[in-house]
Order: structure tokens, then sequence, then C-alpha cells
């Protein structure tokens, strides 16, 4: 089970952290992801870190403002995001998954989302 948190308003060129509590499943094993979706809008991949966070990717929009990591020893996962802008306003939603990607549609478990709001 994946709870996420953190979301709030905010204006824009605020920074915003939110988390992702893992509970009943080996944190460890998984590869971590975080995605959103704005109203209207298709979900679409944020960022990714691998499981010992040796590895990350991010989405072309938010690379340089919005930081992916995790804490293994707290089944935590985390997104630092820097610089906000109004079009980074979404549902945020983290997610896992046993093997390395960034599709969707690929990740096993998921959380209920986390609204973050960016006023211009």
């Amino acid at each position: 089970q994946l709870q996420a948190f953190g979301g709030g308003s905010v204006q824009a060129g605020d920074s915003l952290r939110l988390s992702c509590a893992a509970s009943e499943l080996t944190f460890s094993l998984y590869h971590m992801g975080w995605f959103r979706q704005a109203p209207g809008k298709e979900r679409e991949f944020v960022a990714a870190v691998s499981r010992s966070s040796i590895t990350t990717s991010y989405a072309d929009s938010v690379r340089g403002r919005f930081n992916i990591s995790r804490d293994n020893a707290r089944n935590t996962l985390y997104l630092q995001m820097n610089g906000l802008k109004a079009e980074d306003s979404a549902l945020y939603f983290c997610a896992a998954r046993r093997d390395w990607g960034t599709v969707g549609e690929e990740y096993w478990y998921w959380g209920q989302g986390t609204l973050v709001t960016v006023s211009s």
C-alpha cells in the first residue's frame, strides 16, 4: 500500500516536497515513480528512482527543478519540487514496480493522489 501526501497550494516559484509512505510491501525491492495528472489531461510520468537510488529518470518538463529520492530504511519516497510553475498543478501519484521503467501502465502498485496547485 502506498500513501502520498505533502501536496498543497503554493505560488509560482515556490518549493514543495511530496512524500509517499509504503506499507505492506518490501519497499526496497521496488523501483519507484511519481506520476501526475492535470484536469482534462492524461496521466504523465514525472520521475523514477531505482531500488538502490543509483538510477533516476525525469521528464523533460521537470528535469533540473524536481528531485526524486527515497529512504529505504523509512520505506518512504520523496519528490522535492523547486521552481514550481502553474503547469505543474496536478494530482500527483506515487507508484511501484519490480523491473525498471517509466511507463505508468507497467507499475504494479499505486497510491492515492496528492493535489498540488500552483498559482501564477
